[in-house]
């Protein structure tokens, strides 16, 4: 008897790219920022770090049996967002924090939905927000810098947007000297939170992602394109009172936003259209938060408003189909 061949529904073009592939891509690419980090910080950033990573991959284990799914872990894309969660708290984060942190964007933000590619939100910044609206005081304590080897101390410091917030609330002028630390804020001698550190690290992982396709010029460049435009027109109205854009691009969590948060690929539009969208009301949000909300950090806020956007986004932009005749029936 002949054999037969069988073929699926259509598309047949396959990629050589997998979940594993890309997420480790991502994990290769955050490594600058997490090195730079554990420099910066020392023990207690590569604390968080490994407490954060190993707390998401445990929950994933775990949650994934209980709901009898298969466990998955292996794809790498819960170490990634222990990574990411790391990034997104102070270096003296509590070992407490860490891990409740990490059961909050598995077994809620992720799992509680279907899973890898199921959940509409960025789940490491779900657990950042829910951490910094439930625990406020361990979530805004931050340290000066001190070199892994230094033998200094942590010293209380404040992050150069709290710095300039607090001195707009109070004088309502820029404080002096800030915009003048770009440099130092360029290779990362401020305090923030862990992936707040260097905005050089976390550069160097966005031009590796690019140079291997996972990352498209749409979400990023109009993210920061928005913020650099919106934030200028403010600056050059009163540049007494709001920081330069280039201060908005290299403080707080703008970099890492930009182009390792807004850019997930499950909880972001599909499109290339939609993906610009996504970058712009991000830009527009953070801006607003940062000089006129009640905190002085906008990104989490803004990228966590616009993924629940993200399915009329995807609606509104998603291409017509070949032949379509509008009106037709």
């Amino acid at each position: 008897m002949e054999k037969q061949l069988y073929l699926s529904s259509s598309p047949h073009i396959q990629g050589g790219e997998s979940t594993d592939k890309v997420m480790r891509a991502v994990i290769y690419a955050l490594l600058p920022a997490c090195a730079v980090s554990v420099y910066f910080f020392g023990l207690p950033a590569l604390l968080v770090l490994t407490l954060c990573t190993a707390g998401c991959v445990a929950f994933e284990a775990l949650c994934q049996k209980a709901m009898g799914r298969p466990v998955t872990v292996a794809d790498g894309s819960a170490a990634l967002t222990g990574i990411l969660l790391a990034l997104n708290l102070p270096p003296q984060s509590p070992w407490w924090l860490c891990l409740l942190g990490a059961a909050f964007a598995i077994v809620v933000a992720k799992q509680v939905y279907g899973g890898l590619g199921y959940n509409p939100f960025n789940p490491a910044l779900v657990a950042r927000v829910v951490l910094l609206i439930s625990f406020p005081v361990q979530m805004t304590s931050w340290t000066a810098p001190a070199p892994l080897f230094s033998g200094i101390d942590a010293v209380t410091a404040a992050t150069p947007l709290g710095e300039w917030k607090t001195a707009v609330m109070l004088t309502g002028r820029l404080p002096e000297g800030l915009n003048g630390g770009l440099g130092s804020y360029f290779l990362g001698n401020m305090g923030g939170c862990i992936g707040e550190v260097s905005a050089l690290a976390l550069l160097l992982g966005a031009v590796y992602l690019f140079w291997k396709r996972i990352l498209t010029w749409h979400t990023p460049l109009s993210y920061v394109g928005t913020v650099v435009v919106l934030s200028g027109i403010f600056w050059m109205v009163d540049p007494g009172r709001y920081p330069s854009p280039l201060f908005h691009l290299l403080t707080g969590g703008m970099v890492l936003g930009a182009f390792f948060m807004a850019t997930d690929m499950v909880s972001s539009p599909v499109t290339g259209r939609g993906m610009v969208v996504f970058g712009v009301g991000c830009g527009v949000i953070t801006v607003l938060i940062r000089l006129f909300g009640g905190y002085p950090e906008g990104v989490s806020f803004a990228i966590l408003l616009m993924n629940a956007a993200t399915p009329l986004i995807d609606r509104y932009t998603r291409p017509r189909k070949f032949g379509h005749v509008p009106g037709g029936a």
